[in-house]
């Protein structure tokens, strides 16, 4: 008996980032951006809540998250989706506008799933040229042609830790056709508390050809749940929910990220610890000629160019002392690292076993 036939999709399946060192569970992972202090205790009360009625679907539309985000971020409630992640967003984004051979535009490091969905379906994706690791709109525009139907950027970018101002972000919508769409990925936005930012989601909350996402999974420290939204136009909006699965975002997932949004000392208190400890790690191995990105995100790009040892020596050597970072050969970045900022006794072992590593060296 032969197994029906099916289409061949030629793309590179995503590979996340080491997650476990075998069966030892004493370990260090900083590989994944994940929120270094947890959940906030406002979220902690829900797991704790016996009333939830699990036996029953959840609300498809998600209206009470979407009534707390809209109240949080003040924006338009009939403008947000919510989905599985900003993943499954991404994804409805590449069925709604896609066809195949239309072509994606992406800085040539950026997140993973943005080239895997737009490929899924057929387009063609074509890489921008960054330059020192920052996005660069004159590459973007060189590349853009007749059969551009969608630019993705993260910013700040995920993996390199950079971004575009205020004004950058700006002349990249005015110098692009009318009509390619703008996807702005605001995952890591909380951290960037550069005068010259502004993000995605306050800079064109009215514009009909950007589209925004966003995420529970970092800062507010809800990966496993696997919640996201986005914003955008109301006739995208629609078209989503025509293609939206009815019941994608789960009932718990919904109950935490409303607590979450809401919770602004947490905020706080994350974002004061991340810029803390990125600037005293960033100054910590500059002293090792590890260069490294500002602290707009919760995560550091080591560049291992001017050091004595190379980045997969440097990664094995972590290994060895139960620290896991991530890797950037997915990426096809050389010689280089991502480490997410943890919390503090991680981050006071991560320098403390650093400082071993070179004196070895």
């Amino acid at each position: 008996m032969s197994v029906p036939k099916f289409r061949n999709i030629n793309i590179e399946v995503y590979k996340p980032g080491k997650s476990g060192i075998n069966k030892n569970k004493n370990y260090v992972k900083l590989s994944a951006n994940e929120s270094s202090l947890g959940v906030s205790s406002d979220v902690k009360k829900i797991f704790k809540n016996k009333n939830l009625l699990i036996n029953r679907y959840p609300d498809s539309k998600s209206k009470g998250l979407r009534r707390a985000i809209s109240k949080e971020v003040k924006c338009d409630f009939e403008k947000i989706i919510c989905g599985a992640g900003s993943d499954e967003i991404i994804q409805m984004i590449c069925q709604l506008y896609l066809n195949k051979n239309d072509e994606v535009i992406l800085p040539e490091y950026s997140f993973l799933m943005y080239r895997i969905y737009s490929k899924i379906i057929g387009a063609k994706v074509l890489f921008s040229k960054e330059k020192n690791f920052k996005i660069s709109i004159e590459n973007i525009i060189k590349k853009v042609t007749k059969k551009t139907k969608i630019v993705f950027l993260a910013n700040p970018n995920n993996p390199t830790g950079t971004y575009l101002n205020k004004s950058e972000l700006i002349t990249l919508r005015k110098k692009l056709n009318k009509k390619i769409l703008l996807v702005i990925d605001d995952a890591y936005h909380e951290y960037n508390l550069k005068k010259d930012y502004v993000s995605g989601l306050d800079l064109f909350k009215r514009t009909k050809n950007v589209f925004i996402l966003r995420t529970f999974s970092k800062l507010y420290g809800l990966a496993s749940l696997r919640i996201g939204w986005g914003y955008g136009d109301k006739k995208i909006i629609n078209a989503l929910y025509k293609i939206k699965p009815p019941f994608n975002v789960n009932l718990f997932a919904e109950r935490c990220a409303t607590k979450a949004i809401s919770d602004k000392g947490f905020v706080k208190k994350s974002v004061r610890h991340n810029t803390f400890w990125g600037n005293k790690i960033k100054n910590f191995f500059s002293n090792y000629n590890i260069s490294t990105n500002e602290i707009v995100c919760n995560f550091l790009l080591l560049d291992f160019k001017k050091c004595k040892i190379s980045s997969d020596l440097f990664m094995k050597k972590l290994l060895k002392n139960r620290i896991i970072i991530r890797g950037m050969k997915e990426y096809k970045i050389k010689n280089c690292l991502r480490l997410s900022i943890g919390n503090s006794s991680e981050n006071k072992y991560l320098l403390k076993v650093v400082k071993k590593i070179f004196k070895n060296v």
